[in-house]
């Protein structure tokens, strides 16, 4: 069984928001067609508390873009985003939601960040997407969504680590590209880990 993950497809995220990623608002009317080709379908959120590591503004003196040690990993500070029960932590206008069979929240631990879908950075905890997919038989899964170079990314690793076959919807994800060729690099670095990179034409055929 197919299943289609969608990555953080949420406010802060897409144009206007605190971690704006151009052309996110834009990924909407295609990731809805996209749905459509989907029996289960799941959504992954950040989802933050407020005093969250990874936000600059909780380090006295330190800048977005910094560098830092979190949870014994390194971490890149990010302006405040998603937090919990604000708006910015929304999804997308527009996004159907209507067939959605779960949504899982990640980055809820300010000790440590969560950029997978799956696991925290340090693979300590489980957010239960893994078993979830599991008990429903699935055995390829596509991921799309915010950002290619980090969220999705991630997620798609985690997803051949776990033992699914995996593809990237590369064009109906959009990317930070904090360094330029950051998003190039993350495509070619998801091919070489076993990820298949679709295009969203193959999909809706």
């Amino acid at each position: 069984m197919k299943a289609l993950v969608l990555a953080d497809l949420q406010n802060d995220f897409a144009e206007g928001g605190a971690l704006a990623v151009p052309g996110a608002k834009s990924l909407i009317p295609l990731v809805n067609e996209i749905q459509k080709k989907f029996e289960l379908i799941v959504a992954t959120q950040d989802w933050h508390p407020a005093d969250h590591g990874s936000f600059a503004s909780n380090h006295s003196g330190r800048s977005v873009g910094d560098i830092i040690e979190l949870g014994g990993l390194p971490q890149i500070l990010w302006p405040v985003h998603c937090v919990q029960e604000t708006s910015g932590a929304d999804f997308i206008p527009g996004l159907e939601r209507k067939d959605w069979a779960a949504v899982f929240q990640k980055g809820t631990d300010p000790e440590i960040d969560s950029y997978s879908g799956f696991f925290d950075n340090g693979k300590r905890r489980a957010t239960g997407l893994g078993d979830f997919l599991k008990d429903r038989h699935v055995d390829h899964v596509y991921v799309l969504g915010i950002a290619t170079d980090y969220c999705v990314k991630a997620t798609a690793k985690d997803a051949v680590g776990l033992g699914f076959e995996t593809s990237l919807i590369e064009d109906a994800s959009r990317g930070i590209d904090l360094n330029a060729g950051d998003v190039k690099q993350a495509v070619e670095n998801m091919r070489q880990s076993g990820v298949t990179i679709s295009q969203a034409a193959e999909i809706l055929k």
